[in-house]
């Protein structure tokens, strides 16, 4: 130890005179410093992957907490790639919201416009539009007035404010259905559990007066009594209206007004995808045969003899 100790001395590491020596062990010693954008890197990456495991942490709480039953995933046929939304059903649903549950629940961003080239005719449209009266005006007295509505008018409200929808339905106040498929999680699958899954309260449930138990329902106690049953609805074209189909096409006709461009946004992604693969074939030729001479090029050199 004595030998090892007189060794560092004699080497004049230790001795404060010697400054370049000090210098080159610091420098051999300390890492280089990060610049700025090493720094911003570092925290975006370290910032975006604690934003996407707190995201995936609630998710999983959302999904994993609670009592009640997750909707099994339908074999709908608008969910493919490239399906399109089945328009019969979405003029049928129309009639189910139309004679059923437009007696309590608004849509009030989708407009009789909406409809014509998707479930109606332009004629139809507005057949269905004049039979409902929208308070308009004032006129030239200063007066407000009643008329037939309009293609370009909203589909009318059931109440005339929350307040009095709260009052008819015990408190409860009934959402509009405009985004209603995009706003529930489970979409579709879950419009059609929930409005076919009415059973009886287990053993244990209470249920105040005005509720019911749906086990799809956060909670099971759902202050929407059941509406769907069969011949509930009549279609005009004369399709069998059991619980299940009215359910079925309810549903279409919601995911139909929660996403209007559904279909338009499919066919503009089949129409990308083939210009993308026209574009490509080209590039790839381009590459492969016009661009071949210069890549495979062999450059020599030949001193000038002398």
């Amino acid at each position: 130890m004595a030998a090892f100790v007189g060794r560092i001395c004699g080497s004049g590491l230790l001795n404060p005179k010697n400054g370049t020596t000090l210098q080159k062990v610091q420098q051999f010693s300390t890492s280089r410093a990060w610049t700025r954008s090493q720094k911003l890197a570092t925290a975006g990456g370290a910032l975006v992957g604690g934003a996407g495991a707190l995201l995936y942490a609630l998710e999983q709480s959302v999904s994993a907490s609670g009592t009640e039953v997750h909707p099994p995933e339908l074999p709908w046929n608008h969910k493919g790639v490239f399906d399109s939304l089945d328009h019969a059903s979405i003029r049928r649903g129309y009639e189910v919201y139309k004679q059923v549950c437009a007696a309590c629940h608004s849509m009030r961003f989708i407009a009789y416009r909406n409809l014509v080239g998707v479930s109606h005719t332009e004629a139809e449209a507005k057949a269905e539009a004049a039979e409902i009266q929208v308070r308009d005006g004032p006129d030239e007295a200063g007066n407000y007035f009643m008329r037939p509505g309009k293609l370009s008018d909203y589909f009318p409200s059931p109440y005339a404010n929350e307040e009095a929808a709260r009052a008819a339905n015990n408190g409860a106040y009934p959402p509009d259905l405009s985004y209603i498929a995009l706003a529930r999680h489970g979409g579709e699958d879950y419009l059609f559990a929930l409005l076919t899954g009415y059973v009886d309260a287990p053993a244990g449930v209470v249920l105040r007066e005005g509720q019911y138990y749906n086990p799809y329902f956060p909670g099971g106690a759902i202050s929407m009594a059941q509406a769907l049953y069969s011949e509930a609805a009549e279609y005009s074209d004369g399709t069998p209206a059991s619980a299940s189909q009215l359910a079925k096409d309810v549903s279409t006709f919601l995911v139909w007004a929660a996403d209007p461009p559904h279909d338009e946004r499919k066919r503009m992604g089949i129409k990308s995808l083939g210009i993308i693969l026209v574009l490509g074939s080209l590039a790839y030729y381009i590459k492969r045969h016009k661009w071949a001479a210069l890549k495979t090029r062999k450059i020599a050199f030949y001193p000038k003899k002398k």
